[in-house]
């Protein structure tokens, strides 16, 4: 199992996450990696580091694919990939329908059709085989209608690596299988290596392909602080991030068996109880899909996500500490 730095959104702040990047990159980690909601995108904070490191991967997890062409993202896909010697990863996703529809002014049904031609048509761009075209429901080259005078075009760029990794973050079970069958790698959310999931998936994976995990990792001696952190994590995600009558992340802590859990949890949440909201979160869900407590326990349970489907997990932390404790018990 390869290990990778997780570093989420771009904060605006004096914050620069350079340093802990190069001392991740120091200790063998493969990769790190952005995310993107309604603030920073993921391509700038990845220019940022990649002009500063040598050999650590360059990832988005998650890149929005509401939120670009796919034309726009092989524009820039193809210089980073270039610039960085071939470190570029595209991880991508669809996000959710209050983002989708409320910040990119996109339409979200069919996520999956649409992913599937998003990931078929970046590909076909960075191919550079022919000038493009392409006639999907989702995404048309040219544009059939308005003035008529589109033609098919090819990237004037020639691309470094005409197959940059795609990984797709996904959920519920026929997207996942869609990431299986389509992407290099699937990006999992709050994940449980001490549970079944989709098991006959992750027994039929092809040949290097990548589950690439995000997990939190709060090292700290009182286990019940690092937990406490984890429940406000959660609370959040399953009451804030995602409307009431579709919110994909609790619809997956209840295929992990918190059903019950989740659906009081965003209750309260909603209600604008939020101390009631993250003390309705189970102490098993936290501890199970993040590493918390001290560095001995951390190591300890470190073992059952090697044991895991997992083969890459995202550290996601600021603590270079934690980063160090990672590595050696790898």
């Amino acid at each position: 199992m390869k290990l990778g730095l997780m570093l989420g959104y771009w904060q605006s702040g004096p914050e620069d996450p350079i340093e802990l990047v190069r001392y991740a990159e120091d200790l063998g980690y493969d990769s790190v990696w952005t995310a993107e909601a309604y603030g920073s995108d993921v391509f700038s904070p990845l220019c940022w580091i990649g002009a500063r490191t040598k050999k650590i991967k360059l990832a988005t997890g998650i890149m929005h694919i509401s939120a670009r062409t796919p034309a726009c993202v092989a524009m820039p896909a193809a210089p980073i990939d270039h610039l960085s010697g071939g470190r570029l990863i595209l991880g991508i996703g669809v996000s959710g329908p209050q983002v989708v529809e409320g910040w990119y002014g996109q339409p979200f049904p069919k996520p999956i059709g649409r992913t599937r031609e998003f990931v078929a048509l970046v590909r076909k761009i960075l191919a550079r085989e022919e000038p493009v075209s392409f006639q999907g429901e989702h995404y048309q080259l040219p544009l059939q209608g308005g003035t008529g005078l589109g033609k098919p075009l090819k990237l004037i760029v020639h691309p470094l690596r005409k197959d940059i990794p795609i990984y797709i973050g996904a959920e519920g079970p026929k997207n996942v299988e869609m990431a299986c069958e389509v992407g290099n790698g699937w990006l999992p959310v709050f994940y449980s290596p001490y549970r079944k999931i989709y098991p006959e998936l992750m027994a039929n994976l092809k040949p290097g392909f990548d589950v690439a995990c995000p997990v939190t990792i709060v090292m700290k001696d009182d286990l019940q602080e690092a937990l406490t952190y984890m429940k406000w994590y959660l609370a959040f995600y399953l009451g804030g991030m995602g409307a009431k009558s579709q919110n994909f992340h609790m619809n997956w802590v209840g295929r992990l068996g918190f059903g019950e859990a989740a659906e009081r949890i965003q209750e309260l949440f909603l209600a604008g109880k939020r101390e009631e909201a993250v003390a309705a979160v189970p102490d098993e869900l936290a501890d199970e899909i993040a590493l918390l407590g001290p560095p001995a326990r951390i190591k300890e349970r470190l073992q059952a996500w090697k044991e895991s489907p997992v083969t890459t997990l995202l550290a996601g932390t600021r603590d270079p500490e934690a980063l160090k404790v990672l590595a050696e018990a790898m």
